[in-house]
């Protein structure tokens, strides 16, 4: 009996010490099963005080009413009066937004709480009027032991959180202040979360469903690759689509050619083609291809890849500005959005691309596709905007577009179907500008005369009669210089965000977001950040993404999810695809479950296996954890490229803009670090604490353990010794010649091996900066050190370009110091000077590379991403076409030494590499 007693008292201690040390101040709106609370579809008849918004809908509102007249049944009248307060309020705990916190739920990994936490005073009266329910209310038998003593009668009920605790948590104004609503910072940033669901992606540029049931979904990868994904997040091992033999591509990173997209028909189920766009070569043209495919008679989970038919091919004059937009419209049409040919402001004809309807380019296209199986490829509809004009194609949907890059259709308010069939697209800039259209019957979105709200031609852009639609949003460069475009949310599990047009930007990584004012028709601009630990504490959830955001996509539910990488090239297995959650609020239980169509099956399934850590799962990070970082093992703190200047941190919460700081994910090109930052940085945290405890000891304890011996011993040695072999230095030769002779000959031979030949082989390994800078000095003086000049024996004259490099010389100038990276710098005619990044590619970055001795390109950035060059530093080179294997870019195709039609903020920069795995 006594063992019992001691027992009892352990477990009540035991329970207090949990209560104890749960988190304080440290809660956030949740549920006991983990997720968000949620708006009851059905006002609740017992926990009124819950109606709005809390964890319970009407069946467990009607639960809880029915345990409560259960208990009731023990009281009379007077004890009905008197108790009935008390033990409703506890029950509807359960009920609050914050219930998840009042049960010390939190945590799935720790115990969960009988009874809500309450409040010291709240307890304290609960005892004097009601102590005796209290075996009611739990399945604890032993409460006669708290029952009589206050203290531990209120240790056992009580929550040590005065914020948190019943009933303080409904009294405070700054708990329930926009409860439910979509959480923003103070700067007014939405914050929310993401989801992993699938990783391992090169360069995943677009994401569609089939619309059949099956809530399948397709990710297409720029190689040519195209992958099917269950519900369950498995990847079925056999493509769906495998054209890698056909697209043309690269894995320079921003190669902008590739297989762009892929859309599937809209009644998939019955019509089983699908449509895709992508480059090809063919006798050494470039090209824009655009093809019809049909379902396998076999196999419903891959195309016929014997059944393509081309159904339209444009030829490309430059490499850039390819676009890469298929969609189907509510009106059954292929929309097709195809870039202005490439360059730079869009030079070609009298007025551009854009502005000629003769040509395709430049242009938004709509065509039927429909009853095309023993006729023409497609037809043109009959209320395209052009049809029957002279000298335009009749293809032509709308025009004036530079190149648009990602585009949707609004599936409408759930509720009201309004906005139903809008077309949003997100259109590239050149200078200064990046926008977002809406896509009409027969506009004119302005490229090149406007770029934005702004004139880009100024001659253009005074002639009146152009008429063309403004963007319905605009930014500047300072905030991102590649829009992706990207989807109106109407999906069902994330209320809050109906209505929100979520996009984002390539290059500084930001998510941002557009939600319309009716009234006004103005469309009201919000970042949109990675929320913070306690924020996303949910299951599943975290708080970092890779910079490059490529896409957005739609799964069949409606629900949003973006694509992108850590490292933009095509043959980087650096891709992630990402849902966006809302962790403010859900949709009520029950309401957007769904069953999907049987799929079946031939081949494997691969498991999907997430790679980011879960924000629930991580522990707090102390000062001990960067220690490893002095650690010798890492030779190439280069690899970390230096993060783009954009405002974001938070990334592991994204980055400040929207986004996780570019923090790279962990996935395997560790070269490719600087691209993701995110989730890099967090794995070696947790390994830090594990072993540091012996990186810093372990120098102590060697000290002590062997060279206590190690030290003295030559010491006793001498005394014992030192009488008769002070004198032999004389004798060494022959007493001890063995090794005191030889030992210098085998040092001898040992190192002069690499120190003599050294500078021999540097120049292979990295003769760009080592070898070549010193070579002009020393080398004869009769040389001049310019390109083609060699072999004509004049003497150099007296003071004559002495110690210059030579012309053609390049190099990286770097805010950090960086070697293998930073903005391209060219010596021509005696000075430096910045090179434009119009049409430079990664062929013109591998000679840049090559000549500073580096075996790899690792990416271009461009628009002044590592720094614009100062304003007396003049632009020497414009238009660098290269073909990757000149000695420099003089070499090259190029505008006039010194004339450009571009400013410092389109100055391009390189980041080279010496591991060829480095792009896989």
């Amino acid at each position: 009996m006594r063992g019992m007693t001691v027992w009892r008292a352990q477990c009540l201690s035991l329970l207090a010490l949990l209560i104890l040390i749960s988190p304080q101040g440290n809660a956030h709106p949740q549920c006991l099963d983990y997720k968000p609370p949620f708006q009851p579809p059905e006002p609740l008849l017992f926990c009124k005080e819950y109606a709005k918004f809390g964890c319970c809908d009407l069946d467990r509102d009607n639960q809880i009413s029915q345990r409560f007249y259960q208990i009731m049944d023990y009281f009379d009248h007077s004890g009905f009066m008197a108790c009935g307060k008390y033990i409703r309020s506890i029950l509807c705990q359960e009920c609050s937004p914050y219930a998840a916190h009042l049960y010390d739920a939190e945590d799935a990994n720790t115990p969960m709480r009988e009874l809500p936490g309450l409040c010291g005073n709240y307890c304290g009266d609960y005892w004097l009027h009601c102590r005796y329910t209290l075996s009611l209310l739990t399945n604890y038998n032993e409460t006669s032991a708290i029952e009589e003593d206050r203290s531990k009668f209120c240790k056992y009920l009580e929550l040590k959180d005065p914020e948190y605790c019943y009933p303080n948590v409904l009294s405070d104004d700054k708990l329930n202040a926009n409860l439910g609503d979509v959480k923003a910072d103070p700067q007014g940033c939405i914050q929310l979360c993401l989801e992993e669901v699938a990783n391992g992606l090169r360069n995943p540029v677009a994401m569609v469903h089939a619309n059949d049931g099956t809530h399948r979904f397709f990710v297409a990868e720029q190689l040519g690759y195209v992958w099917v994904y269950l519900p369950n997040g498995s990847r079925i091992d056999r493509p769906f689509l495998n054209l890698t033999r056909a697209v043309l591509t690269s894995p320079w990173a921003g190669d902008e050619r590739g297989f762009l997209c892929i859309a599937l028909h809209p009644q998939f189920t019955k019509v089983k083609k699908a449509y895709v766009y992508y480059s090809v070569s063919v006798k050494k043209q470039e090209k824009i291809r655009v093809s019809e495919f049909v379902v396998s008679d076999s196999d419903m989970n891959m195309l016929d890849h014997s059944s393509e038919r081309t159904l339209l091919e444009v030829d490309e004059p430059a490499s850039n500005h390819n676009g890469g937009q298929l969609l189907f419209g509510l009106d059954g049409y292929l929309y097709i959005f195809i870039g202005d040919g490439g360059k730079a402001g869009d030079p070609f004809g009298k007025f551009g691309n854009s502005q000629n309807k003769s040509t395709l380019l430049g242009k938004a296209l709509r065509i039927d596709v429909d009853n095309n199986d023993h006729g023409a490829p497609y037809s043109i509809p009959s209320d395209n905007p052009f049809v029957g004009e002279s000298d335009s194609r009749p293809e032509i949907y709308a025009y004036g577009v530079r190149n648009m890059w990602r585009c949707s259709v609004d599936r409408g308010d759930p509720v009201s179907g309004q906005g139903r069939g809008r077309m949003f697209c997100g259109d590239v800039g050149q200078n200064k500008y990046e926008e977002v259209d809406l896509i009409e019957n027969g506009g004119n979105y302005g490229w090149r005369a406007k770029e934005g709200f702004s004139c880009y031609d100024n001659k253009l852009c005074s002639n009146s009669s152009l008429n063309d639609i403004l963007p319905i949003f605009a930014y500047p460069h300072k905030i991102g210089k590649s829009v992706t475009g990207g989807y109106i949310y109407r999906g069902c599990q994330m209320p809050n965000l109906n209505g929100l047009y979520i996009f984002g930007d390539f290059m500084s990584g930001r998510l941002m977001s557009l939600k319309e004012n009716t009234e006004t028709g103005k469309w009201n601009y919000k970042e949109i950040c990675m929320g913070a630990d306690k924020t996303c504490s949910f299951p599943k959830l975290i708080n970092s993404y890779y910079k490059y955001i490529i896409s957005f996509g739609e799964d069949e539910a409606g629900e949003l999810y973006f694509l992108a990488t850590g490292a933009a090239s095509a043959t980087a297995r650096a891709g992630v695809v990402y849902k966006i959650v809302d962790p403010s609020r859900r949709a009520p239980p029950g309401k957007c479950s769904f069953k999907p169509t049987p799929v079946n099956i031939k081949g494997k399934l691969i498991h999907f296996s997430p790679k980011e850590e879960f924000v629930i799962n991580k522990k707090p990070s102390t000062t001990a954890i960067p220690k490893p970082k002095p650690t010798k093992p890492s030779p190439t703190p280069r690899s970390r490229a230096p993060q783009t200047p954009t405002r974001r941190t938070p990334p592991a919460t994204t980055v400040r803009h929207s986004t996780p700081r570019p923090r790279a994910l962990h996935t395997t090109p560790r070269p490719l670090t600087p691209d993701r930052p995110l989730y890099w940085t967090p794995a070696p945290k947790p390994k830090t604490p594990a072993r540091p405890s012996y990186w810093t000891p372990a120098p102590k304890p060697k000290t002590p353990s062997r060279p206590s011996y190690w030290t003295p011993a030559p010491k006793p040695k001498t005394p014992a010794r030192p009488s008769y072999w002070t004198p032999a230095p004389k004798p060494k030769p022959t007493a001890r010649p063995s090794y005191w002779t030889l030992a210098p000959k085998p040092n001898t031979p040992a190192r002069p091996s690499y120190w003599t030949p050294a500078p021999k082989p540097k120049p292979t390994a990295r003769p760009s900066y080592w070898t070549p800078a010193p070579k002009p000095t020393p080398t004869s003086k009769t040389q001049t050190g310019r390109p083609g000049k060699r072999g004509r024996g004049k003497p150099r004259r007296k003071g004559d370009r002495r110690g210059r490099p030579r012309s053609g010389t390049v190099r990286l100038v770097s805010a950090d110091g960086w070697k293998d990276r930073g903005r391209v710098e060219i010596f021509v005619r005696g000075e430096w000077g910045t090179v434009c990044d119009d049409m430079f590619n990664t062929q013109a970055a591998a000679v840049v590379c090559r000549q500073l001795g580096f075996p790899v390109v690792e990416r271009v950035a461009k628009r002044a991403e590592l720094g614009p060059g100062a304003s007396e530093v003049r632009i020497l080179l414009d238009d660098v076409e290269c073909e990757g294997t000149e000695r420099t870019l003089l070499h090259c195709k190029h505008a006039k030494l010194g004339k450009n039609n571009c400013s410092h903020d389109e100055d391009v920069g390189v980041v080279c590499g010496h591991y060829e795995h480095a792009v896989e």
